[in-house]
């Protein structure tokens, strides 16, 4: 920087970018799709860049670029660049993206600490404004590689949020509530995109550390869900919903009204489906049976009034 910051390379050019979802995929797929990414990002630069520009790794997920005699047109081209690249680019079906911003000296008196946080203040904007679109296109790509890899989780998943939606309307729950439910239903297993597929598609019993395993999807799911805006409320409800009224389930163990209603809607429309669904590990069982589960479990495992009113009101009707 000392040396670049002399007047004959006015203007200089500052682009600070923060690589966007970072997190998140370190959280799905591990550190080591994430230090993909970062290298992939790292060469997307480089070749968007020119012999005389200086190009670093600012933080975590952060790059700088400074650019000697370069003004504002040219820096937006090099921007330009960078975001067609990484639009163009996947790792391991995740899109790559990178927020920019940038702040141009001009004149020698400028402080280039001031130039770097006017640069900082412009990515932040930016990032603002694309991580929500980047977070909803991670997540789409995280259901689609779900299903992808198991395509029962699909057809199961759809199942579920149609069950939730008949119960939701037969309690007569708002449309905006109805609305969660559906889309409860259809993201309540995204937590399984970080669960082995050989544990997820195992003919026989679990073993208990695989038990263990399968346990975490709740968690995980919540994990991704939490970091959208758009989705925090409804990650609450992934999380839990394999609690029990009792407080027997996991992953916190909470029980009765620590569990909320559209989750305990959830719960029951989830174990019907898949106690009624040909599963790897199982028949599906027939509906005079799965009904008898539930009714048995009712007050323990299941609300009882969700029950009631999905016996009567919903499986009545389908009969």
């Amino acid at each position: 920087m000392e040396k670049i910051d002399v007047e004959s390379n006015l203007p200089i050019s500052v682009i600070i970018g923060d690589v966007n979802g970072l997190k998140l995929t370190n959280d799905v797929y591990g550190h080591k799709i994430g230090d993909k990414i970062l290298q992939e990002i790292a060469e997307i630069i480089k070749v968007s860049c020119r012999p005389q520009d200086t190009i670093a790794r600012w933080g975590g997920d952060e790059f700088i670029i400074i650019m000697p005699n370069t003004n504002s047109e040219e820096t937006q081209k090099i921007i330009n660049n960078i975001r067609n690249l990484c639009a163009n680019a996947k790792v391991h079906s995740t899109s790559v993206s990178i927020s920019l911003g940038y702040y141009i000296k001009k004149n020698i008196d400028e402080d280039m600490d001031i130039i770097f946080k006017n640069a900082d203040d412009y990515m932040y904007k930016q990032k603002l404004i694309e991580t929500s679109s980047m977070r909803g296109k991670t997540i789409n790509t995280l259901l689609h590689t779900l299903y992808e890899k198991n395509p029962r989780e699909e057809a199961h998943s759809r199942r579920v949020s149609d069950i939730c939606v008949t119960i939701g309307t037969a309690m007569g729950l708002s449309k905006t509530d109805i609305n969660k439910l559906k889309v409860i239903g259809l993201i309540h297993d995204i937590g399984k995109i970080a669960i082995n597929e050989d544990i997820l598609s195992k003919p026989s019993k679990l073993t208990d550390i695989e038990f263990e395993e399968i346990k975490r999807h709740p968690e995980i799911g919540y994990r991704i869900l939490s970091s959208t805006n758009e989705l925090t409320e409804l990650s609450e409800h992934i999380l839990k919903h394999h609690e029990k009224l009792d407080g027997s389930g996991y992953p916190n163990g909470i029980k009765a009204k620590d569990i909320p209603l559209m989750t305990r809607i959830l719960s029951v429309a989830d174990a019907y489906d898949a106690m009624t669904s040909t599963r790897v590990y199982q028949n599906a069982l027939h509906q005079e049976t799965a009904i008898a589960e539930l009714k048995k479990h009712s007050g323990t495992q299941f609300d009882e009034n969700v029950v009631n009113i999905f016996i009567k009101n919903v499986l009545t009707n389908d009969i």
